[in-house]
């Protein structure tokens, strides 16, 4: 018997071996096809690009997956207890592999055989890295044993917090989100130091099928996933059994983080730097490349930049009346369900949908497009509205078969089922002209009218303040940076200064009278707005009252060739046509360019490369990219020693000559003074500009500046269409200019315009631009170069030509002189 029991002893010590050399030599081939784990130590996941503005504020992220690498030691004891509790709590004492789960998760599953439910995995977290980072998730023998080998290899290559690290950093929860610090981001709006242990506790739960304890679609499931990672954290000591149930009896407070842009005002600004950094860096190092972007954005700035166009182009509008409903639903059953089908603009939330209810000679009822919950449902709440007949004011004329109608009563302007914006405003008109206490309801529509502004350093470049369109959720077209239009007389200052740059004075007179241009086989006769003219006038009146007839001249004079170098110079083009009919601004350019080629102008002739970005970091926190290239020597002196105090180096291209930048700006302070754009002097600022309307009012154009700040914008329909008679650069787009100058220069000391070393200041008389006698009350003072001055004689450029009129007001002296020609020397 003892013999026969170890004769099957024997059987069996060689079966076992027998099977051992078999699962060895199984297990030693698939070691072979093991992926290489050093890779790990190179791993780079894809991380959210973050773009800030100027004081820091969040604009945006860009990503593909929404995670924030964290180094383990940024992470909470608090979070990675959860986590631990949750998946692995004997991760620090395992070898990679823990048997003891494993052998309870065998038994657990032998139990539940047949039963239908879920096999329990005992994966730890070393296992669930290995198999994340280098294999595939097919549910198989094979690829399990793959995986324990794998985490016997990285254990021993690498440490405990290092493997947790890569865990908490990977790993998928839903929402979009990747990596822990990601998720409380987006369930949360939090950091990962702000979490609470029920926050922290849900998190943890999320891993183990994020779409199965989703925060709306299965709260009730989700909250005993958490409560349970909760019980697990109190059963591990990492947090006391009071301050367990008090995070138990707390909802899930699930608050997601929108996506996109985050600053308000901002998408624009942001949008541009998208397309910048794509252009730069490609789309793989925007969405995965963790790039951290602070701009030039001042965010106050880009508020009021937003609202003074926005006034703008509601006040253009609202004067063509009415154009009808947004959209038309049934109101038949509960009105709030389509109505809160129709898209509202997200970026004028001052403005809300309303449906028409009920339409008579009273006014209007309406109702109010229903909230949202956090979880996407519509709220139960239905909220009415009145607006009076008194309060229809603009919308009462309204647009009937092209042409601008005033109704009768509210029922002829819109029907029930029409759906509108309104708008709730402060007070309410009385019958002294004086805002009344309370608020109101008015009717608002979308302005068919667009524009675009940009706000600039002219010392720097930096773009402060970027307005693209009324809004962006409407039109992401940005009409600041892309829409390519006519300047028109905002073109003309760069005419101006070639001429001043090239021996011409502000005094200079040029002929402003009707002239004929040959151009081929066709003639052009360009007339000055209003068709008048005014005879000899000087260079500086000729900018003031915007004349179209000297600017020809004078452009002829010079020759377009120059007038082409000096544009192209500024940066209004990359490549002008020395055409003649461009001296008027009949070429197309942006705000944008036009802005930066005015900052020229500004800061003393120096050119400026403008930017919306300031600087980008890598992941690691390396400066890639700076926009200030300026030097500084001595900046980072390690004691002081008396040395002279350090200064910024500006290597910047001198474009202009620095008496020439500030003779065309104190030629366009004249613009504001007395000219085209004299409602700028109520502001009580030193300021420079030039108005600029187009052909049939297509354009209508202001450009200016103060000593630190340049500004422009421009309206028109995006298909250019007149805008109707009247509809100017100084009466549609200065108004706008000064309602965003006012409020950006409020409580600001005026700083005035620094003249040049070595400018000579003379009276002169503004007509002849001859040395003004004593008492002379139309005199004006004038800033020369050295070795230049008023003219002893008078010359009038152009007055060699016969004028057919002349110009009542001016001495017979200079009459006779134009008339009989020879040069216009007097």
């Amino acid at each position: 018997m003892i013999r026969l029991i170890g004769y099957f002893f024997g059987i069996g010590i060689v079966l076992g071996l027998v099977v051992a050399a078999g699962v060895g030599l199984y297990v030693g081939n698939l070691a072979k096809d093991i992926p290489d784990y050093e890779v790990l130590a190179r791993y780079e996941p894809p991380v959210t690009t973050r773009v800030h503005a100027s004081d820091g504020s969040l604009m945006g992220e860009f990503a593909r997956e929404r995670r924030l690498y964290l180094p383990i030691q940024a992470i909470p004891d608090r979070v990675k207890a959860a986590f631990l509790s949750a998946e692995d709590k004997n991760f620090y004492n395992h070898p990679g592999v823990d048997f003891t789960g494993l052998v309870r998760a065998v038994v657990t599953n032998l139990q539940n055989a047949g039963s239908g439910r879920r096999q329990v995995g005992a994966s730890t977290i070393t296992q669930q890295v290995a198999k994340n980072f280098l294999l595939s998730s097919d549910q198989t023998y094979e690829r399990k044993i793959k995986e324990m080998i794998l985490s016997f290899r990285m254990e021993q290559a690498y440490p405990k917090d290092r493997i947790f690290e890569l865990y908490l950093n990977e790993i998928f929860f839903g929402l979009g989100s990747y990596g822990v610090a990601g998720a409380a981001l987006a369930y949360y709006d939090k950091s990962v130091n702000e979490l609470t242990v029920a926050e922290a506790a849900y998190l943890a739960a999320l891993p183990k099928g994020p779409s199965n304890y989703h925060p709306f679609r299965h709260t009730d499931r989700a909250i005993e996933r958490r409560n349970w990672v909760i019980d697990q954290m109190v059963e591990n000591g990492y947090v006391d059994a009071e301050e367990g149930e008090k995070a138990k009896a707390t909802g899930l407070d699930v608050n997601p983080r929108r996506r996109g842009g985050y600053l308000f005002a901002g998408e624009y600004f942001t949008e541009d730097v998208r397309r910048e950094l794509i252009s730069r860096y490609g789309e793989d190092a925007l969405y995965e490349g963790g790039l951290s972007v602070r701009t030039t954005l001042d965010p106050e700035m880009q508020l009021v930049a937003r609202k003074a166009l926005q006034n703008g182009l509601i006040k253009y509008d609202t004067l063509r009346g009415f154009r009808g409903p947004v959209e038309q639903i049934d109101i038949s059953g509960d009105w709030g369900v389509p109505l809160a089908e129709v898209k509202a603009m997200s970026d004028v939330p001052e403005w809300k949908l309303a449906v028409v209810l009920a339409a008579d000679a009273e006014g209007l009822e309406l109702g109010l497009q229903p909230e949202r919950q956090t979880s996407g449902e519509l709220k139960e709440e239905r909220r009415t509205i009145s607006i009076p007949a008194s309060d229809m004011g603009w919308a009462m004329r309204h647009i009937v078969d092209g042409r601008n109608v005033r109704a009768n009563s509210p029922a002829d302007v819109v029907q029930p089922g029409d759906v509108i914006y309104v708008e709730e405003v402060e007070g309410k008109a009385g019958e002294d002209g004086e805002e009344a206490a309370g608020k109101r309801w008015i009717v608002r529509q979308v302005p068919e009218i667009g524009g675009g502004m940009i706000a600039m350093d002219p010392h720097t470049g930096r773009v402060l303040a970027m307005v693209g369109g009324f809004s962006f959720a409407k039109s992401e077209f940005n009409r600041a940076t892309q829409a390519y239009r006519q300047p028109g007389s905002s073109f003309k200052p760069f005419i101006y200064a070639a001429a001043l740059d090239n021996g011409y004075t502000p005094a200079s007179v040029v002929l402003d009278a009707p002239i004929s241009i040959r151009i081929g086989n066709d003639v052009w006769e360009p007339k000055n707005y209003g068709g008048k003219s005014a005879g000899p006038s000087t260079l500086r009146a000729g900018i003031e009252r915007s004349r179209n007839l000297m600017t020809v001249r004078l452009a002829n004079d010079m020759g377009m060739n120059l007038v082409a170098e000096y544009a192209e110079r500024f940066g209004v083009y990359d490549k002008m046509a020395p055409h003649i009919a461009n001296s008027l601004g009949s070429g197309e350019t942006t705000v944008l360019r036009m802005v930066s080629a005015y900052s020229v102008m500004a800061n003393g002739g120096r050119s400026i490369k403008p930017s919306l970005i300031d600087r980008i970091q890598d992941r690691y926190g390396k400066t890639v990219f700076r926009h200030d290239d300026r030097g500084c020597e001595g900046c980072n002196a390690t004691s002081w020693l008396d040395q002279p105090e350090p200064e910024l180096v500006d290597n910047s291209e001198q474009v202009l000559d620095p008496m020439t930048a500030y003779q065309i700006t104190s030629m366009m302070q004249g613009v504001v003074q007395r000219g085209t754009a004299v409602t700028l002097s109520e502001l009580g600022y030193p300021i420079a500009g030039k108005t600029g309307t187009t052909n049939d009012e297509k354009d209508a154009w202001f450009v200016g500046y103060t000593p630190d700040l340049a500004v422009g914008l421009y309206m028109g329909y995006d298909n250019p269409r007149p805008m109707g008679k009247g509809s100017t650069g100084g009466g549609l787009a200065a108004p706008i200019f000064k309602e965003f100058m006012a409020e950006v220069l409020k409580d600001k000391r005026p700083v005035d315009f620094r003249v040049p070393e070595g400018m000579t200041q003379i009276a002169v008389n503004r007509k002849t631009g001859m040395r003004a006698s004593p008492g002379d009350p139309g005199a004006i003072m004038e800033a020369f170069k050295p070795g230049t001055g008023p003219a002893d004689t008078y010359w009038v450029i152009g007055g060699d030509e016969i004028a057919e009129s002349v110009t009542p007001g001016w001495s017979p002296r200079a009459s006779e002189a134009i008339q009989t020609g020879g040069g216009g020397l007097y």
